[in-house]
């Protein structure tokens, strides 16, 4: 799960997918694809919006990692690009790319998913990932101050991080004036196996915008049968007073087909990439934070797997990798597009079989 200044990301589901469209009483329209305007006061005191600069300022006496900037007016060319959509991969160091990228100099981007190195010693290539302690989380304030300029005053930030670091990742978001939405929970079922402690099988999935109603959210796009419905056969489900009759917004723990762990025989597993995420997630969090046309940011892309969904669902994207052999292999994948797209719309993630429906038993 950790990754380098490369992520090892994922994509699903088939391109073009339906959406469920159920019918009945409490039916809400899809929503509308239109910008609000931000009002004053109301978007994240990024350090760019308060210096009018991309330098990253201190934090509670931590002074961020020292970081050479690329000079002023200078935008790097892209490594590897296509178009329609514009699909772009840059190589070099996210935290001087995040500042020199001109739509993230510039404060122009919709949507960012950020699945950084861990700092457990995996061997990536290129990337150390055993810094001290001190300067990972320099490293991790950096990176993070760099996402928070880089992203529209509506814009949506999402993290992938593991127990060791969430926790100093909220607090920094939440004294940046970012708006907590949710605390999500990505579940596997494939732990590594220890006797000193419990199993570890999550990833906290932390989802922050810069303004809370002003964020693009697009419940209908990920909407999924509710355990109501297939389990319990409770009617209610069927006469909601709010959402559409018999499905829900997915719960804040992810589990279920497809989201288990790219290992094995996988087949969206990438050779040579440690720690792939599952393209279902990133359908997931393209589809509800973003709309076409939109530009996803990936600042440590890895497998490709951010870029690689966000062009099958016709969102602009930027990745940014400090590997030149993994930045090749994720464009190769790019253009090869996503393998599991539209899979799990709509899917049943209950874990009890359907109850027996009758006359209850004495």
């Amino acid at each position: 799960m950790p990754k380098p200044t490369a992520k090892t990301s994922p994509a699903i589901a088939r391109a073009g997918a339906p959406k469920a469209k159920p019918a009945g009483r409490g039916v809400t329209p899809g929503p509308k694809k239109e910008k609000t305007k931000v009002k004053k006061g109301q978007g994240a005191p990024s350090p760019a919006a308060l210096t009018g600069s991309h330098e990253a300022v201190p934090l509670n006496g931590h002074a961020p990692l020292e970081v050479k900037l690329v000079k002023p007016g200078k935008a790097p060319k892209p490594t590897h690009q296509l178009k329609d959509p514009d699909t772009r991969v840059y190589v070099g160091d996210s935290r001087e790319l995040l500042r020199s990228v001109p739509e993230c100099a510039a404060g122009e981007v919709d949507l960012i998913f950020a699945d950084p190195p861990f700092n457990w010693q995996v061997n990536y290539d290129k990337w150390h990932d055993g810094l001290p302690r001190d300067e990972y989380l320099n490293f991790t304030r950096n990176w993070l101050d760099g996402c928070i300029a880089a992203l529209k005053p509506n814009g949506t930030l999402w993290v992938n991080i593991p127990d060791d670091t969430a926790a100093e990742i909220v607090v920094h978001l939440k004294a940046r004036g970012l708006h907590m939405i949710n605390w999500c929970v990505w579940h596997f079922r494939f732990g590594q196996n220890r006797m000193g402690s419990f199993i570890m099988s999550k990833v906290h999935a932390l989802y922050f915008a810069k303004d809370r109603d002003a964020r693009t959210w697009n419940p209908d796009d990920i909407l999924e049968p509710s355990d109501r419905a297939t389990t319990y056969f409770d009617p209610r489900t069927h006469n909601k007073a709010e959402g559409p009759n018999g499905l829900r917004v997915p719960m804040d723990v992810w589990y279920g087909k497809f989201w288990g762990r790219v290992q094995g025989n996988n087949k969206e597993r990438r050779e040579n990439h440690r720690n792939q995420l599952p393209e279902v997630y990133l359908e997931r969090v393209i589809r509800a934070c973003s709309n076409e046309g939109d530009l996803v940011l990936d600042p440590f892309l890895g497998s490709g797997t951010t870029s690689t969904v966000a062009r099958g669902l016709k969102r602009r994207s930027i990745g940014l990798e400090y590997s030149p052999e993994n930045a090749k292999s994720a464009f190769e994948r790019i253009k090869a597009g996503p393998l599991r797209l539209g899979e799990a719309i709509n899917q049943s993630t209950a874990i009890f079989a359907p109850r027996r429906v009758g006359k209850k038993q004495a």
